[in-house]
C-alpha cells in the first residue's frame, strides 16, 4: 500500500538496519558455545545498527535531533523535531538466540509523538502508524481489542531482573492483577509488546521504569489503533517510563489497580 514520504523514510531505514542485525542474529547460535559468549558480539552489532538508523534518518532528514539507545542525545538545528530510536529492543533474547527482537522508531514532533515504526527482522513482521492516518502490520489496518472484562483479557507486563526493577513492588502488582485476568505475558521486548497491544494480540500492557526509546514508536501505534496510553500516575509517559494501556476500558481498569500501588 502507498504511505507517506516518512514513513517511507522510516521504513527503508528500520530495513535496512534490520538486514545487519538479521546476519549477526544468525551468528549468535554459533557464538553461544564460545567461553567467551556472544554479549560483546551483541553490543558491536547493537551500536553499528544505531549508526546505521542515524546516517539514514539524518540523511532523510537534515537537523532533526536524534534520542538513541546507546548514543544518546544527538542535537539538531530543528529543535521541533527529534528521532528517538531503538536499534535493538530485547537485547536479551537477541543474546540467546530468541527471534524477538525490535527495531524502533519514533519520531516528535514539539512534545507529540507522530510516526512510529517497529520491526522484527526475524519474522518480517512490521508494525507502522503516523498520526491521523491509522496503524497497520504488514499493511493490515490495526485494532486494539475490544474486551472489556479483565477475567476475559490477556495482558502483557515487563518483569525485573537481576541489576534492574523493584521486585517488592512487582510482586504487589503481579498478586493485584494476576488473579483477576485469563493471563499474563512477558515476551521481553517492550516495542513488540505495545505492538501486539495496537494488535488485540494483548488486551493490555503496563511496565515500569522504560526509557523513552522502548515506547516511543508504540504510543503513536496504540493511539492509532484506536487504544489508550499513558503513564500510570498521570503524568508524562515518555519522561517516567511507567507505562499502562489498552482500549479505554482495561486502559482504566489497569490503572486503577495499579496506581495505589505505586
Amino acid at each position: 500500500m502507498i504511505h507517506s514520504a516518512l514513513i517511507n523514510v522510516m521504513v527503508k531505514a528500520a530495513r535496512r538496519a534490520g538486514r545487519s542485525l538479521k546476519r549477526d542474529f544468525g551468528e549468535i547460535e554459533n557464538l553461544q558455545v564460545s567461553l567467551k559468549g556472544p554479549a560483546n558480539f551483541v553490543s558491536r552489532a547493537d551500536k553499528r545498527a544505531e549508526e546505521m538508523l542515524y546516517e539514514d534518518l539524518s540523511k532523510a532528514r537534515p537537523g532533526y535531533g536524534f534520542l538513541g539507545e546507546e548514543g544518546g542525545t544527538r542535537e539538531g538545528a530543528d529543535k521541533t523535531h527529534r528521532w528517538i530510536v531503538d536499534p535493538l529492543d530485547g537485547t536479551t533474547n537477541f543474546l540467546h538466540g530468541i527471534p524477538h527482537f525490535a527495531i524502533s522508531i519514533g519520531l516528535e514532533r514539539e512534545g507529540t509523538m507522530i510516526a512510529g515504526v517497529i520491526y522484527n527482522p526475524a519474522n518480517e513482521e512490521l508494525y507502522i502508524a503516523e498520526r491521523g492516518k491509522g496503524a497497520f502490520l504488514n499493511d493490515t489496518r490495526l485494532r486494539v481489542a475490544n474486551r472489556r472484562e479483565l477475567h476475559d483479557c490477556v495482558i502483557g507486563c515487563g518483569l525485573p531482573h537481576l541489576g534492574r526493577g523493584d521486585f517488592a513492588q512487582n510482586q504487589r502488582e503481579m498478586a493485584a492483577i494476576q488473579p483477576k485476568v485469563a493471563g499474563l505475558r512477558r515476551f521481553g521486548t517492550a516495542s513488540l509488546d505495545l505492538g501486539a497491544v495496537a494488535a488485540g494480540r494483548f488486551d493490555g500492557f503496563w511496565e515500569r521504569n522504560l526509557s523513552p526509546w522502548d515506547i516511543a514508536a508504540g504510543i503513536v501505534m496504540i493511539r492509532e489503533a484506536g487504544g489508550t496510553v499513558g503513564d500510570i500516575n498521570g503524568g508524562d509517559v515518555l519522561k517516567t517510563g511507567d507505562i499502562v494501556c489498552g482500549n479505554e476500558t482495561i486502559h482504566a481498569e489497569l490503572a486503577r489497580i495499579l496506581k495505589p500501588l505505586t
